[in-house]
C-alpha cells in the first residue's frame, strides 16, 4: 500500500542546487533510512515532505486515509502550556476522551460528567493508551508533565516532540535525527519500540546500530543520484562499495572508448552520411559518462601535537556535588598517556560537571586536579560553534591566523585547511549562519583540531556528522597518539574508539569498566536482577581485580581491547580478499590491495600472539 510519493522534486538556494527531479515513494511496513553527505539537502527533502517547506518544482502526494507525524531537529511548541497540555493539544481523538477523563476526576462532585466521562474511555478502549502514552513519557524522562514547555531545554524540548509523535500512533513516522538529545538507554529502548510497533518509518540518522537494527530499506542520495538498498546498513555497506567499484570499472572503459571515438571524430569529413551522425550521437553519450568524477573526498586530519610527558591528569579524592545531588564522590583516577576512555550514563548524572571539572572550568567542592605540563586540551563540547553575525567561514579559521602549523615544520594555508575539511573555496566565504547542522559541526571540530591537542575530550562529537566525517574521525582517533575521552550515544563509534568506560551510576558512583559499550552491555544483560543495594553494588563491581583473577586491571584492559581488534581486522580482511574477485582490477590496484591486505594479516598474527600470553597467564599456565 502506498502511503507517499515525491514526484521530482528539486530544490536551490540561490546558485546552489541542493537536489533535481528526485522521485521515490514510501509503501505501509517499510522503515527507510535517508542517508547523504551533510549539506546535500537531507533536512531539506523531510521539511518539504512535512510542509515547513515547499520544492522549487515536483509534487508530493500522500494518500489520504493515514496519519502522519513528523519529528524535526528543532521542534515549535506554545511556551505558555505545560507538557500535558501539549500531549493533549493533538488532534488525537482519544487523547481528548482521555483528557476529558482526567479533568473528571478533578471535579468528583459531577457523577453526571464522571459517568460520561468513563463510558467514552470504555468506548474507545483508551485504558491501553493511557497506559502507554505515560510510559513513553516517563521512557523519554519527561515525568514532569506540569513543567512549562518554556522552562524545557532544547534536549527536553526534542524528546517531547518525539513523544508527540509516538504517542499519536501514526501509520507513517518521518524523523529528523531521532536519537539526537537521547541517552543510550533511551535510544535502546526506542529501538525495541519500534521493532514491536507497526509503523512505517522515514527517517534521516547517522547512528548506525539504530540503522542496522531499526531500518529494512535504505535510501542514498549521492552525487545527486537516488540509490536504494533493500537490506539493513550492512548491506548498504557492501551494495554500496560495489556500486562504486562498478561505476569505476565502467568509467574506465568508456574513456578508453572515448579516446577511440575522439580520433575517428577528428578524422571525419564535414559531410556526414546519416550513419556517422548516429554514431556522432553515441560520442556525445560516451563523453558524458567517460567524464564521470566522484566528488568523494575526505575529511584529511593532521595535527602537530605537542608530545605528552609522564603526568597526564591525576584526580585525587575530587567530590562535587550540588545541593543534594551527588555528582562525583572521593573520585581517583590516574590518566595514562594513550587511553581512549568512554563516559556512559543517564542523563543527569554529572558526565559534563565531570568534563568540566577536568578542564579546570568547573571546580571541584573538595579534593584536586593535577593537570601535567605538558598536557593541551581540545574541548569539543555540546554547544558547538558560537556564531557571529555576518561571520563566513574563513574567518572562523583566520582568528587562530592564516597559516597553520602541521607536522614536520610544514603548515597550511587557512584556505587550504578548510578543504581539507570539505570546504570549497566558494563554501568557505558563505555565512556561518547559512550552514547546514552538520556543516557547523564538522567546522567546529576544525577548530578544536588545529589548536594542536594532545589530550582531546569529545562530548557527543556525532551528533549531526555525516557517516563519511564519521568514518574519518574514529580512523584519526585510533591512531590518535594522546588521550581522548568520549562521551556519545553513538554506540557504533563509542565500540571503534575506546578501549575502556567510566559508567556514571548516578549519587557519586563512577564504576571503571574494562571494555567497549557492546562489552559493557553483554555483561549487564548477563547479570541477574539484584534487588538489594549493597548486592547491587557487589555485582555490579565484579570485573574488577579480585584475588583469583591473575591479570593485572591494565592488561584486562588490554585482552579486551585485542579481542575487540581482532574481530574487526578479521572483518577488514574478508572485505578486502573480497576485492581480489574482480577480473578487471589494474596490476597498481593489485599490488596497493596486497601490501594493504599483508599489514592487516600482519597484524593479525602480533594481536593473536600477545592473546594467547594473556590468555595462558589467566589462566595460571
Amino acid at each position: 500500500m502506498n502511503y507517499l510519493t515525491v514526484e521530482n522534486i528539486s530544490k536551490s538556494y540561490g546558485e546552489l542546487t541542493l537536489f533535481e527531479n528526485i522521485s521515490f515513494s514510501i509503501h505501509k511496513d517499510q522503515k527507510i533510512a535517508f542517508v547523504a553527505k551533510n549539506g546535500t539537502g537531507k533536512t531539506s527533502i523531510l521539511n518539504i515532505i512535512s510542509g515547513d517547506d515547499e520544492a522549487d518544482s515536483g509534487n508530493i502526494t500522500y494518500r489520504n486515509d493515514i496519519v502522519v507525524s513528523f519529528l524535526s531537529q528543532d521542534p515549535k511548541f506554545d511556551s505558555a502550556l505545560t507538557v500535558e497540555e501539549t500531549i493533549f493539544a493533538s488532534d488525537n481523538p482519544i487523547l481528548k476522551v482521555i483528557s476529558n477523563y482526567d479533568k473528571a476526576l478533578l471535579n468528583p462532585e459531577d457523577a453526571d460528567a464522571y459517568q460520561n466521562a468513563f463510558e467514552q474511555m470504555e468506548q474507545h478502549q483508551a485504558w491501553d493508551f493511557e497506559t502507554q502514552y505515560k510510559q513513553i513519557l516517563s521512557k523519554l524522562k519527561l515525568d514532569d508533565i506540569h513543567q512549562k514547555v518554556g522552562s524545557l531545554s532544547g534536549g527536553q524540548k526534542k524528546r517531547l516532540s518525539l513523544a508527540n509523535a509516538l504517542i499519536n500512533k501514526p501509520d507513517l513516522l518521518v524523523l529528523d535525527e531521532p536519537t539526537n538529545h537521547l541517552d543510550l538507554e533511551m535510544i535502546e529502548w526506542l529501538e525495541a519500540f519500534f521493532a514491536k510497533e507497526n509503523i512505517t518509518l522515514f527517517m534521516v540518522t547517522h547512528d548506525r546500530y539504530f540503522l542496522e537494527r531499526v531500518c529494512n530499506e535504505i535510501i542514498e542520495l549521492d552525487e545527486g543520484q537516488l540509490y536504494n538498498y533493500k537490506g539493513n546498513y550492512s548491506y548498504y555497506l557492501e551494495k554500496r562499495e560495489a556500486r562504486i567499484e562498478q561505476t569505476e570499472v565502467e568509467t574506465g572503459k568508456a574513456k578508453q572508448l572515448f579516446k577511440k571515438e575522439l580520433d575517428w571524430m577528428r578524422r571525419q569529413p564535414k559531410a556526414r552520411t546519416t550513419k556517422s551522425k548516429s554514431r556522432i550521437d553515441d560520442f556525445h553519450d560516451i563523453k558524458h559518462r567517460a567524464s564521470q568524477r566522484r566528488n568523494d573526498h575526505e575529511v584529511q586530519l593532521e595535527l602537530n601535537m605537542e608530545r605528552l610527558g609522564s603526568k597526564v591528569v591525576e584526580f585525587h579524592k575530587v567530590s562535587k556535588s550540588y545541593d543534594d545531588k551527588v555528582i562525583l564522590n572521593d573520585f581517583e583516577y590516574l590518566f595514562k598517556n594513550g587511553e581512549r576512555t568512554g563516559i556512559i550514563g543517564k542523563n543527569g548524572t554529572g558526565k559534563t560537571t565531570f568534563l568540566n571539572i577536568l578542564t579546570q572550568i568547573g571546580q571541584p567542592d573538595s579534593g584536586k586536579v593535577v593537570i601535567g605540563e605538558t598536557v593541551k586540551f581540545g574541548y569539543y563540547t555540546q554547544n558547538g560553534i558560537t556564531v557571529k553575525p555576518d561571520q563566513k567561514v574563513i574567518d572562523v579559521i583566520r582568528e587562530f591566523g592564516d597559516y597553520i602549523p602541521l607536522k614536520k615544520g610544514k603548515q597550511i594555508s587557512a584556505q587550504q585547511l578548510l578543504e581539507r575539511f570539505l570546504f570549497s573555496r566558494k563554501k568557505q566565504y558563505d555565512f556561518v549562519e547559512k550552514l547546514s547542522g552538520g556543516e557547523r559541526k564538522r567546522l567546529y571540530l576544525c577548530t578544536v583540531l588545529i589548536q594542536n591537542p594532545n589530550f582531546l575530550i569529545l562530548d557527543e562529537p556525532t551528533n549531526d556528522l555525516d557517516i563519511v566525517t564519521l568514518n574519518v574521525l574514529e580512523s584519526f582517533l585510533l591512531d590518535f597518539p594522546g588521550c581522548v575521552i568520549v562521551v556519545s550515544h553513538d554506540r557504533y563509534f563509542m565500540d571503534k574508539v575506546v578501549d575502556h568506560l567510566f559508567v556514571f551510576r548516578g549519587e557519586g558512583v563512577v564504576e571503571d569498566f574494562p571494555g567497549n559499550y557492546t562489552d559493557f552491555r553483554i555483561y549487564e544483560d548477563s547479570q541477574p536482577a539484584i534487588s538489594n543495594a549493597s548486592d547491587d553494588k557487589k555485582e555490579k563491581n565484579s570485573w574488577k581485580k579480585t584475588e583469583d583473577n591473575k591479570l593485572s586491571y591494565n592488561e584486562e584492559k588490554e585482552l579486551k581491547n585485542i579481542e575487540s581488534k581482532l574481530k574487526s581486522l578479521a572483518f577488514d580482511k574478508k572485505e578486502l580478499e573480497a576485492k581480489f574477485n574482480n577480473p578487471e582490477l589494474a596490476p597498481d590496484k593489485i599490488n596497493k590491495l596486497s601490501k594493504t591486505l599483508q599489514t592487516i594479516i600482519d597484524d593479525i598474527e602480533t594481536k593473536e600472539i600477545r592473546w594467547m600470553e594473556l590468555q595462558e597467564k589467566l589462566l595460571g599456565n
